[in-house]
């Protein structure tokens, strides 16, 4: 059931997976699943959602922040962060991002930093099953309320 929510949830998107990063992709669900299951139920954000965001800021699972330091969602350090952390050139060089103990750390900070940032509070109004309605609300970030 995820991974068919997650492919159509790709498909919304747009994206178009090469063959090669689609074996890395089931493995990748296959490894994380029951932790986006359990965010799932814990904060109601679907976990195909979940999945599909690991996928993509993490390169299944490939990029040097997910392997090395367990930071599956390109997670910055922000002022209010008090964990470890990783500096990192990307937008701007050496920026700091989050560093986790674990896969499962990165996946409980990501569900709580969408379910506690107000610029995602009208998500909760959606369905857990609605995982287009969640695609289209996080694709553009909006900074104050939905999109119309």
């Amino acid at each position: 059931m995820i991974k068919h929510c997650l492919i159509l949830f790709c498909f919304v998107l747009g994206l178009h997976i090469a063959h090669a990063q689609s074996e890395a992709t089931v493995v990748y669900i296959e490894q994380y699943k029951k932790i986006a299951v359990q965010e799932m139920k814990r904060t109601g954000i679907p976990a195909s959602i979940t999945l599909a965001q690991g996928i993509l800021e993490s390169n299944s699972g490939e990029s040097n922040l997910a392997k090395k330091f367990n930071n599956h969602f390109g997670i910055k350090c922000k002022s209010t962060w008090t964990g470890m952390t990783y500096l990192h050139d990307d937008d701007a060089k050496q920026e700091c991002f989050r560093k986790y103990s674990s896969a499962e750390h990165s996946y409980i900070d990501h569900t709580d930093f969408l379910k506690n940032n107000n610029r995602y509070h009208f998500l909760f109004d959606l369905e857990v099953t609605d995982y287009k309605g969640w695609a289209s609300g996080l694709k553009p970030a909006p900074s104050a309320k939905p999109p119309m």
